[in-house]
């Protein structure tokens, strides 16, 4: 029991170090001990006295520490009020994690830009710091500097921070350059159903990575002097599984060609950061992608991801709902313009700027100003397709919008095996939402929004389709256990504080 606590113990010390921004070794030279003392501390592998952790707590100002409570995050909504002013939209949660295991292939120092402070980005750092990266926030805790270790210590992998977030199945296309073989725990993330990696193991299978699952384990083992001798054809344009196929080819010796790839933004991304490391890619923004590889990358490379179309349509969802005017800066104009059309059939008012690059030089930015409208329900189901149709993860927000409109609206969720039945949480709202079958539920719209205290559902983007909600509902709303939403959102609450909402963080003391 007493192992138990010091392990939570020491997992909320290490939580509120990363919010802080700081090294282990930072930490150390505050409490003038060692820095592996404080990795001792952290691991639960260390008793250590009530002074010692009001110290730390005092060191790091944070409360949660000197008061020892780990429970869930919570968010109190003051709904009802309207938005006003500007907010900037963050760089890419999805660009991020891709390129926190793209620098695997490098083994120079690599630094990403205003890289987003997220839970599934502090899973990925947990589990790089283990297997022995060394990482570090830098100019004020806004960018990050990523440094390899000569080997890789694989046996030492966080396997409960990979377990929580299933980026990690992008450590295979790296790793199968760097080692013969290796284990990966199973990947996590949001409740969607069954999610099957199999499109990435047939792809993959091209440059000899062979895997088989047992116990929780994919047990990889690198076959030796095969790669592709054709073309690499994708069975699904997954985002994940291009990215995958990218990894892989990016050491490849050689020319790899793959069809039917993603070009979605975080796709683009990758593809530009492969650029900055020397690796040639044709086709950027297409579906068939030309890797021209190299077989040992060694360079000190900076690189800026870009801002995050997800994000900007939560927002403009947040200024919809509530009935606000509200400018979002930033706006990846390319990967938003479909779900703009719509909602211009729709009837929004809304104005847009001139178009200026982002700070990769390359994704094209627009600020975006929504003002209140009357909607009126699409003639056509709302459903995503692969970029360039609407984005996958934008459709939960179309849920939202619809309830505000006049008529109704049918959204079509395909992808996934039960996002839909989720968005039915919004009933507990004043929504009129009918689940048809697992991937389809029919809005009816206006809402009358009323305030509710409810569980977070487990998956990122009906989440914040709830506190979008709780945004517009008259009244006092309480929404249990937030972790998934900070998954994919920096200081969510706090930005939207900043322009006219109320939202209170608190936890169960």
């Amino acid at each position: 029991m007493a192992d138990d606590y010091l392990v939570r113990i020491g997992k909320l010390i290490r939580d509120a170090r990363q919010h802080r921004g700081w090294t282990q070794s930072q930490l150390a030279d505050a409490l003038g001990t060692s820095q592996s003392a404080v990795n001792r501390i952290e691991r639960g592998n260390q008793n250590i006295s009530l002074e010692m952790i009001a110290r730390i707590g005092e060191a790091l100002d944070s409360e949660i520490v000197s008061l020892g409570y780990a429970g869930p995050m919570h968010l109190r909504v003051v709904g009802g009020r309207r938005l006003s002013g500007a907010i900037d939209v963050k760089t890419s949660k999805n660009a991020c994690v891709a390129l926190l295991c793209a620098s695997l292939l490098n083994k120079g120092r690599t630094v990403l830009r205003r890289v987003a402070r997220i839970e599934e980005v502090y899973r990925l750092l947990e589990v790089l710091n283990s297997i022995g990266v060394r990482t570090r926030w830098i100019n004020d805790g806004v960018d990050l500097e990523l440094i390899p270790p000569a080997r890789l210590d694989m046996e030492a992998m966080d396997a409960d921070a990979a377990r929580r977030t299933r980026s990690i199945i992008m450590f295979l296309g790296p790793l199968l350059h760097r080692m013969d073989s290796f284990r990966l725990p199973y990947a996590g993330g949001c409740d969607l159903g069954t999610r099957t990696i199999e499109p990435h193991m047939i792809a993959l299978r091209r440059f000899g990575l062979d895997i088989t699952a047992t116990e929780g384990i994919y047990h990889a083992k690198v076959v030796p002097g095969i790669s592709p001798d054709r073309p690499i054809v994708l069975t699904e344009r997954g985002d994940t599984v291009t990215e995958n196929a990218l990894l892989a080819a990016a050491r490849h010796d050689g020319v790899t060609v793959i069809r039917n790839a993603s070009s979605n933004y975080m796709v683009q991304d990758l593809c530009f950061f492969l650029e900055a490391l020397g690796v040639r890619v044709e086709g950027v923004g297409t579906t068939t992608l030309t890797v021209h590889g190299v077989p040992s990358i060694d360079v000190d490379v900076d690189y800026s991801p870009s801002e995050d179309p997800v994000e900007a349509m939560s927002l403009l969802a947040a200024a919809v709902v509530t009935e606000s005017e509200l400018t979002i800066r930033r706006v990846p104009i390319e990967f938003m313009e479909i779900e703009l059309a719509v909602l211009e059939e729709m009837g929004l008012d809304h104005d847009r700027s001139a178009e200026y690059n982002a700070d990769n030089g390359r994704t094209r930015l627009v600020d975006l100003t929504v003002r209140p409208s009357k909607l009126e329900a699409p003639i056509d189901k709302i459903h995503p397709m692969p970029f360039p149709g609407l984005n996958i993860d934008n459709v939960p927000f179309f849920a939202a919008i619809a309830a505000v409109a006049q008529g109704q609206t049918l959204i079509h969720d395909w992808v996934y095996d039960n996002r839909a039945i989720y968005l039915t949480d919004l009933n507990r709202l004043g929504g009129r939402l009918q689940l048809l079958d697992p991937h389809r539920v029919l809005v009816e719209g206006p809402t009358r929004w009323r305030a509710s205290e409810m569980m977070c559902p487990p998956a990122l983007r009906p989440a914040v389709v709830v506190l979008l909600a709780m945004m517009a509902a008259e009244g006092t709303s309480v929404l249990r256990n937030v972790y998934v939403i900070n998954r994919g959102y920096e200081e969510l609450a706090e930005r939207l504080n900043s322009v006219g909402a109320q939202i209170e963080i608190f936890r169960d003391i």
